[in-house]
């Protein structure tokens, strides 16, 4: 078995190129997949990592382009909650990727991870409530 010694990000879009660059500046081994490829071009200047064009969902690009069974860490940060849960499933039942973290619109989704400890979800609207919640707390002192 390969070494578990890469990052793949999935969906380069706002989120996923900000979280890329933060990964390649601390010298991570990154490889980056977007079915488009003008979507690299929210990447760094400086950033080290490999870029894919393909489709993740391909079991082919996976495993051929972005060696997934040497990947300890997937980020998956697509537009589509569908497509999220299908590669999450994906990456940590099938390949036994250690941490994977997922991003989903609707936090209804939660119950289609619980039980499975290495995926960890992230709900942009949770986390955009917490942040209005502290700002009107600091607003009220």
């Amino acid at each position: 078995m390969a070494a578990r010694n890469k990052i793949l990000i999935i969906g380069i879009g706002r989120l996923g190129a900000m979280l890329a660059n933060r990964a390649s500046q601390r010298g991570e081994n990154v490889i980056v997949v977007d079915p488009q490829e003008t979507a690299f071009e929210r990447l760094d200047d400086t950033f080290t990592g490999f870029k894919i064009t393909g489709d993740a969902t391909d079991i082919r690009t996976l495993e051929s382009d972005c060696y997934i069974t040497s990947v300890y860490e997937v980020i998956i940060t697509t537009g589509d909650d569908n497509t999220n849960l299908f590669l999450a499933h994906l990456c940590a039942k099938i390949y036994g990727v250690p941490q994977v973290f997922v991003r989903f619109d609707d936090p209804d989704k939660s119950v289609l991870i619980s039980g499975i400890p290495s995926i960890q979800a992230i709900y942009p609207s949770d986390l955009s409530a917490k942040r209005f919640i502290a700002l009107e707390a600091e607003g009220e002192k």
